[in-house]
């Protein structure tokens, strides 16, 4: 049976999506997710998240993802497990297509966000899942007693290294300046950890290993060293989840959605929310926020229409 065109489909379950949908779903308009991950995108996989307003103590990320997921779902948003495969955004009427079926809607919402970016060297692609990662909380469990690398000097790469140091038996971060970019609070936690050790300006110029990784290639001042471990988790950044819009909305220089604080973009009824819009500022809160503010634009935009 064909589904019915939904006023709003939102593309993506992260914070800014979830939002969205709640925002959507309470004005009234009939609201898809389409996520194919954990509800709440790569919160869900953060150890702990320090800084969301109403948590004086901190949260953990999947709880605050399960809570932003229970407040859309409990207000009637719909929820559908699979990825944006394309879209035809053009026109009243918009089409996501799935690898299973064609979705219409009046409005769109893109909040698909970032993911992590890759280092790029030799062995990165090979050994992904056998040592490489880029979660500390889905694998660091698999790590007890090991020797671990975080490459990064952010908020993600410090808050995953510690967590790290709950299993591992030594975790070294290698950072490409002399200095971190982490907040004090997380810089601070790190400095005083004894299982931390620290490798400053110092690049991962290849990750060595069979079936599994066993080693990290350095480089540093000119001189290449070599560190054995036993896993590689990567920090390094995120590029913008946006392949499957097929170029139709206008992006900056970075891949990321050109739309303005307003959420819209170049196309009409078409909006943009969370870590895939360019913007200054990528956290949580202004995710939320910026969902929100997608959803309210949409049932402007909606009415305007007669939608």
């Amino acid at each position: 049976m064909a589904r019915d065109i939904q006023d709003v489909v939102v593309i993506g379950g992260g914070p800014a999506g979830l939002a969205a949908a709640l925002y959507a779903a309470r004005g009234g308009l009939s609201t898809l997710v389409l996520e194919p991950g954990l509800a709440g995108g790569q919160v869900a996989n953060v150890h702990r998240v320090e800084n969301y307003p109403g948590f004086p103590d901190g949260v953990d990320g999947a709880e605050l993802a399960a809570r932003l997921e229970q407040g859309a779902l409990r207000q009637g948003a719909g929820w559908l497990p699979v990825p944006a495969t394309g879209v035809r955004l053009e026109g009243r009427v918009k089409t996501i297509f799935t690898a299973d079926e064609e979705i219409q809607a009046l409005a769109v919402i893109v909040a698909t966000g970032a993911g992590p970016r890759k280092l790029g060297v030799p062995g990165e692609d090979r050994l992904r899942g056998r040592g490489v990662s880029y979660c500390a909380t889905c694998d660091g469990a698999f790590f007890r007693d090991r020797e671990l690398v975080v490459v990064g000097g952010g908020n993600a790469a410090v808050e995953e290294a510690l967590f790290l140091t709950r299993f591992a038996r030594k975790v070294s971060i290698v950072h490409r300046r002399d200095r971190l970019r982490a907040a004090e609070v997380a810089r601070r936690r790190a400095e005083e950890n004894p299982r931390l050790a620290w490798h400053w300006n110092t690049v991962v110029t290849a990750i060595e290993g069979g079936d599994q990784v066993e080693a990290v290639n350095l480089l540093s001042a000119g001189k290449e060293s070599r560190l054995e471990v036993d896993g590689v988790f990567i920090y390094v950044g995120a590029d913008p989840v946006t392949g499957f819009l097929g170029g139709q909305l206008a992006l900056d220089r970075g891949g990321y959605v050109l739309a303005g604080e307003d959420t819209t973009t170049s196309l009409r009824g078409v909006f943009a929310a969370g870590d895939v819009r360019s913007k200054e500022l990528r956290q949580i809160v202004t995710a939320v926020a910026d969902g929100a503010a997608a959803a309210i634009a949409a049932e402007k935009y909606l009415v305007g229409e007669g939608g």
